[in-house]
């Protein structure tokens, strides 16, 4: 099994999407990892905030901070490999490591509502 992990800077949630205003990065990352998570692919992201120990406990991580500081953040590692850091791996990389379409990994989640009407 592939696995992606994103070790992200400190945000308000665990995937800084919220507030008045939502960072477009960070809600087209929530789409991918929601969609590489319903394949075969291990796909997380961890917020220092919310998840200091998983900083602390990699060793890669914690190397790529004490040498280049918190720029080196976001830093996206696929199957323990540092691929990208400073920045989120475009569409096309997510593809290329997932074998999905660009298009899949983006499709936003079918919310269905049941709208019941008090008689």
């Amino acid at each position: 099994m592939k696995k992606i992990h994103i070790y992200e800077p400190a945000m308000c949630c665990s995937t800084g999407v919220c507030g008045p205003s939502i960072d477009p990065e960070l809600l087209r990352m929530s789409f991918v990892i929601n969609n590489l998570k319903k394949t075969n692919i291990e796909a997380e992201r961890f917020n220092l905030t919310n998840e200091p120990n998983a900083f602390v406990e990699n060793e890669a991580v914690n190397a790529l901070l004490m040498s280049e500081g918190m720029d080196a953040l976001p830093a996206t590692f696929v199957d323990g490999e540092l691929i990208c850091k400073g920045k989120y791996p475009t569409n096309a990389q997510f593809s290329q490591w997932s074998g999905l379409s660009e298009e899949e990994l983006v499709q936003k989640p079918k919310v269905r509502l049941s709208l019941k009407g008090d008689a």
